[in-house]
């Protein structure tokens, strides 16, 4: 694990390290903000951060404006890149498929299924090597993220609950079996079986695995220009009937941007902090 940049925030750290991961076969980087109480050797709890399509492990840390009250709460904020990365990594015919657009899954087909195995990496190589490496409080782990990675976000927390305590999303990709994002990725990174498609689409593993969780929040503008590919009502649905408790707020006015997100931010951190903290 190699340290590439580190810079002071709010008593703090922002660092940014390189792994040469076994899972995505190339360099790959990860954010990470340590508070001051992790500094200082204090178990602290974390969250994972998944960004949307064509963002890196920059993107929240620069624009999310999450660090001053995670120094506060004493959060460790932990965002991956969104893709694989490099020049022998396969690379789409538009912005919405391959580098920058991983879906946070591991693929199946060619060309893809060389290096775009993102669910190993998160769960099997960069969880594991977050809790030998920094001060996280067992059991204090939670998992958040916007748009596509707010796909991968419920559907890592339903496949994996023993891991994440927590969950919340920002216009998260709720169905992606059936709008256009998620038709063109699953098409291509799992070939044309539909049925296979369900275990990587948050509404159908809702229903297949039931409540799992306290309590999920889910913030959505309601000017969101791509609301029609998310299906936020299709996914409060599936939880009411599955007794799974969900928070759905939509906002007039706001769109599909990380404005959006620097808006609503301290309400995730601080739901967050109770949901693991208690």
């Amino acid at each position: 694990m190699e340290l590439v940049q580190k810079n002071k925030c709010f008593d703090g750290e922002q660092r940014v390290y390189q792994i040469n991961s076994k899972f995505l076969k190339n360099p790959t980087k990860f954010s990470v903000f340590l508070p001051s109480q992790a500094l200082e050797g204090q178990k602290c709890i974390a969250l994972y951060y998944l960004a949307g399509l064509t963002c890196t492990e920059e993107t929240f840390v620069i624009k999310a404006h999450a660090q001053r009250l995670a120094a506060q709460l004493g959060i460790i904020l932990i965002a991956p890149d969104t893709s694989p990365r490099g020049d022998d990594v396969a690379v789409g015919d538009s912005w919405d498929i391959g580098q920058g657009a991983g879906f946070y899954l591991n693929a199946t087909q060619a060309p893809w299924a060389e290096h775009y195995q993102m669910e190993s990496y998160l769960i099997q190589e960069l969880y594991p090597l977050v809790l030998t490496s920094f001060p996280v409080q067992d059991d204090g782990i939670g998992i958040f993220g916007h748009s596509m990675g707010g796909h991968g976000t419920l559907t890592l927390a339903w496949k994996y609950p023993d891991l994440f305590k927590s969950v919340s999303a920002f216009a998260p990709i709720c169905a992606p079996s059936i709008c256009p994002w998620g038709e063109k990725a699953f098409s291509a990174y799992l070939g044309e079986d539909r049925e296979l498609w369900k275990a990587h689409d948050a509404n159908e593993l809702v229903k297949a695995k039931g409540a799992l969780y306290h309590e999920v929040l889910i913030d959505q503008g309601v000017a969101d220009q791509f609301y029609a590919q998310l299906n936020p009502a299709l996914f409060a649905e599936s939880c009411k009937a599955v007794g799974q408790k969900l928070t759905l707020r939509e906002h007039e006015g706001y769109d599909h941007g990380y404005f959006f997100i620097q808006s609503f931010i301290d309400d995730h951190l601080q739901f967050h902090a109770l949901q693991l903290q208690n």
